[in-house]
Parts: structure tokens; sequence; C-alpha cells
């Protein structure tokens, strides 16, 4: 398309106005046309920056509106701000050229009670917390190896990438299916992904949430229908909406709430990561058990070997061969032994016979007399001549014993050993 120059060399005439001279027509005609006045709203995107300015936003139902809060003013307010307070802001419009943005330059501001969005929160957390929806007792344990994961999330958003990212890095085995859907506005698409999810029938765990961002960004997963949604599921739901400190009545609802997205994936690898270390632990402990069963299954089989070899025929009639030796080996050591006491006990008595039987008696006496009749041998007339003495006897052959019985021409007999001889006495 071809325009002519000499309808450009006329813009100055037509009112034609750059970016800059429109901007600025429309910040003197704002500024002019809107006095200073009171704006009631509720805080959200609540930004402090380190020079001391405060940007905030103030939404209600149907609006919202760009704040500033200048660092001089910012002090001299004793209001603590915090997003989802409900407050009265006094401030007058301005626009801010570099970007062609309006916004309310706050020079006070005042508490005007608890947000609307978060009365709203409250009120809805309480009514489904009293029909049982939030009841640990009816949530679901997760899977430890859950095979296929599905995740209801914006698929462009952040938190799909840093999802599988932490999934990868952790060394997961499994398949992600990520169901589109917008995570801002209304929970239609989120709803209708989780019919979708159980339809297909191949989930094992279904992961639902997204990043972070003020109450407004993630008031979707506050919606009532999508907290029931979440609540029918057939498959177990981790809820990972936000930040940390971000909470919505998905968290409530699901199985399990993690505080992120990327705590989500921590989780679902923590758990495979946990079951494979069980598994392992549960291997060595097996085989420690059956190396020590097979230790005392050969040991009751070496003792049943060593039985069944004591009690078969063979062993049993060698050990009577054993038994029957030692019987006659202590057999005839009681025969030796009492025959050698019988012996002597018969040595014994047939001393004492042997001192009381008669001829022993007649032999000692015959050694009495023996000896009685050598002494009185010794003692007999013919010893005495044996040893050189004679006898005198009269003439009628009594012997003389005495000189005085003999007298003078008395004839007397000397007898010696060997003969007799006849002599007179002088």
């Amino acid at each position: 398309m071809k325009v002519r120059e000499d309808t450009l060399s006329d813009s100055a005439s037509t009112g034609v106005k750059s970016v800059g001279e429109f901007t600025q027509l429309l910040k003197t005609l704002i500024y002019s046309g809107l006095r200073a006045g009171w704006v009631r709203g509720e805080i959200s995107n609540l930004r402090a920056q380190a020079s001391g300015h405060v940007y905030f936003s103030l939404k209600d139902a149907t609006a919202q509106l760009a704040c500033v809060l200048f660092r001089g003013d910012a002090i001299r307010q004793g209001v603590a701000l915090c997003d989802g307070m409900q407050v009265l802001a006094y401030g007058k419009v301005d626009v801010y050229e570099t970007r062609g943005q309006y916004q309310l330059i706050v020079r006070a501001i005042i508490d005007h009670g608890a947000g609307r969005l978060q009365q709203e929160f409250e009120k809805l957390k309480k009514n489904l917390a009293t029909e049982g929806l939030f009841d640990p007792a009816r949530k679901r344990p997760l899977s430890a190896f859950a095979k296929v994961v599905g995740f209801v999330t914006s698929p462009t958003g952040a938190a799909v990438q840093d999802f599988i990212r932490i999934l990868r890095r952790r060394k997961w085995r499994g398949w992600l299916v990520v169901l589109p859907a917008k995570v801002q506005g209304a929970s239609d698409e989120l709803i209708a992904m989780l019919k979708v999810a159980e339809s297909l029938g191949i989930f094992d765990l279904l992961v639902i949430g997204r990043g972070g961002g003020s109450i407004e960004d993630l008031w979707v997963f506050n919606e009532e229908p999508l907290v029931r949604a979440v609540v029918a599921s057939p498959v177990p739901v981790i809820s990972s909406v936000g930040h940390e400190i971000d909470f919505t009545l998905c968290d409530f609802a699901a199985d399990v709430r993690a505080e992120t997205p990327s705590a989500a994936a921590e989780l679902i690898s923590s758990q495979r990561l946990a079951a494979i270390d069980r598994i392992e632990r549960a291997r060595e402990f097996l085989a420690t058990v059956v190396k020590e069963a097979r230790r005392r299954s050969r040991e009751r089989l070496v003792h049943a070997a060593s039985r069944l070899r004591l009690l078969s025929p063979q062993a049993r009639v060698e050990q009577h061969f054993l038994q029957l030796d030692d019987c006659a080996s202590r057999l005839r050591a009681a025969l030796r032994h009492a025959v050698q006491e019988r012996r002597g006990q018969l040595n014994e008595v047939r001393g004492c016979l042997e001192a009381a039987a008669p001829q022993q008696r007649i032999e000692m006496e015959s050694y009495k007399l023996l000896a009685l009749w050598k002494r009185l041998q010794a003692a007999s007339p013919e010893s005495v001549l044996e040893r050189g003495f004679a006898i005198v006897r009269d003439k009628s052959g009594r012997p003389i014993g005495r000189a005085a019985q003999i007298s003078a021409g008395q004839t007397l007999v000397n007898e010696f050993s060997d003969g007799c001889i006849d002599v007179r006495v002088e």
C-alpha cells in the first residue's frame, strides 16, 4: 500500500498527533478533569521496592486500578499493607507516559476491613469443610510407582517446564501427559481436563496447578465447581498451586498438597526413589534371610545325615559289634579280676589250712622231738663217752659219781666209748 506524500505533509493541518503528543493530551485531560478522591478496593500484587516506593493494584469484582505510594507518603502511613487487604485509598489519577498507563498516585490509605475475595474464600472453605470435602479420612495415598501422570495446567507456563526438568533430573521413569487448560479466569477448562483424564482411564496420578500470582490470579482454584471436581476424581490428585505461602481450596480438596509444581515433581520422584530404596533394603534383607536359612538347612542336613548313618542297619550292626567287643573286654577283665581275687582267697585259705594241717603239726612235732632227741643224745652217756669222757662203775655196774664212794683196793670198771677196762683202786 502506498501513501501519498502530500497527505503526510498535511498531517499537521488535519490534527494527526504523535504518540507522545497524544499521551500528553490524555494526561492533561485526565489530570485536569478528575479531582483527587477516595477509592475502595482490595490490594493485590503488592510490591515494595528498595527505593521505598510501594506499587500495588486495587481490585474489585469488575476492574482493577494500578496504584503507587511514593516513599515520602508510604512512611507516613500507619497501615501495614498486604495482599487481600480491603482499603480506602486517597489520591489523584495520573498518566505514566513511558508506558502509556494511568495510575492512582496514593497520598493516604486506611484499612477498610478484610478483602472481599478473602471473605469469600473463608466462607466457601467453611461450607465445603462442613460437607466433609476436606476430611483427611477420605484422602487416598499416592502410588509409589505411578507410571502415567497427568498434569492439568497451562502448557506454556514456566510451571510445567520446571516440573519436567525436576522429573528428568531425578531420573523419574514414566509417562507425563500435559492436559492443557487456562489457569486464570473461569475453571471450565480445568474441570473439562479432569473429566478427560477420567474418561481416558490411563492415569495413575493427576497433578493440577500453576505458578505463583496474586489472589485474583489464583482465584480459579478456589471456585466451588473445580473443588468438587477434584474431590470427585477417581484418580488421586496432587494440588500444586502458587508458592509455598499460597493456599487455595483445591489444596484442601486434593489428596496431597504440594507447595509448588516443582515440589509436586519432587514428591512424585521421591515416592519412586523411596520405593526403590525400600526394595533394595528388602532385597538385602531377603538375601540375608535366605543365606541364614540355607546355613541352618545345611546344618540340619548334616545333622540328619549323621543321624541317618547312625540309624542305618550297617551302622547299628557296627555299633553292636563295638558294644560286643566292649562287653567282651569288660568280661575278660572282670574274669581276670575275679580269678585273681579267688586265687588270693585260695592262697589265704591254703595258708590257713597248711598252718592248721596235722601233717604240718606232725612235722613240727617231729622237728621238736628230733631237736629234743638231739639234745638228749648230746646228754646221753654214749655222747659223753664219744667226747672223751669215761664212766666209772663198780662191779655191780652202778655208776660212781663221787670220789668218796671209792675205797682202796676196790675194783672198778672204767667204761670208754670203745670199750671197758677194769682197774683197782690203790
